[in-house]
């Protein structure tokens, strides 16, 4: 069985479940899932036997609790810990798709940004100098700082399956996450250094580059 099988069979499969063993599987398979370096399809694999053997423990009266013990973190962190590493297809498909993602709110926002100001405000001009040197730095740091991104909200979205944070918080810290990280980037960004070969780019071009960029993520999207 492959894994996407194995996944419709889980989700079938957790439909049998109680409210309360339910709601602890779900939160250690989400948990477990978000251990993104390792294999998926033993992932599953593992995530088949833990619901088949609460399955049976349910019949005979008993909780998840009672099989998984109280600390569902400390167990499924041991669980993760046995399963294999392994950098799948759909990994590589998720960091493409943030790299894309965020080149796209880069380079769209910076020319939505330059035209407003040009056509509201009279400020500046829709054509700018940009450094080729300059340029390449940036695009490097762009790529780094947006697998930042994707790892520290992978890293949150880990842990919030545990601690069932309200959804109001898990949304203003997932919303800080995404603050100081493009914040640190376009700092760095303002204040890098100009070298290398000039060119101009009008602002429109910079939108439309961007558009493709998260025409492109989205297609890696619907492909994973």
């Amino acid at each position: 069985m492959n894994t996407k099988q194995l996944i419709k069979e889980n989700n079938q499969k957790r439909k049998l479940l109680t409210k309360g063993n339910k709601e602890y599987y779900e939160d250690m398979l989400v948990y477990i899932r978000l251990a993104y370096d390792k294999s998926e399809e033993e992932t599953e694999e593992v995530l088949a036997e833990m619901l088949d053997h609460l399955l049976i423990a349910q019949e005979e009266g008993k909780t998840a609790e009672d099989i998984f013990g109280n600390d569902k973190k400390t167990y499924a962190d041991e669980i993760i810990d046995e399963l294999p590493k392994m950098l799948t297809k759909n990994q590589l498909s998720l960091m493409f798709m943030g790299i894309f993602f965020f080149l796209a709110t880069a380079l769209g926002a910076s020319g939505l940004f330059d035209t407003i100001a040009y056509h509201l405000f009279n400020f500046d001009s829709l054509y700018k100098t940009y450094y080729l040197g300059t340029e390449s730095v940036n695009f490097v740091l762009s790529i780094i700082f947006s697998l930042l991104f994707l790892v520290l909200i992978l890293q949150f979205l880990k842990w919030t399956s545990i601690k069932n944070l309200n959804s109001v918080v898990e949304f203003l810290i997932t919303w800080m996450i995404g603050v100081m990280t493009f914040g640190v980037f376009f700092l760095i960004y303002y204040f890098m250094p100009e070298f290398g070969y000039t060119y101009q780019l009008p602002a429109y071009i910079k939108i439309i580059i961007g558009a493709g960029f998260a025409l492109i993520g989205y297609i890696i999207y619907k492909l994973r």
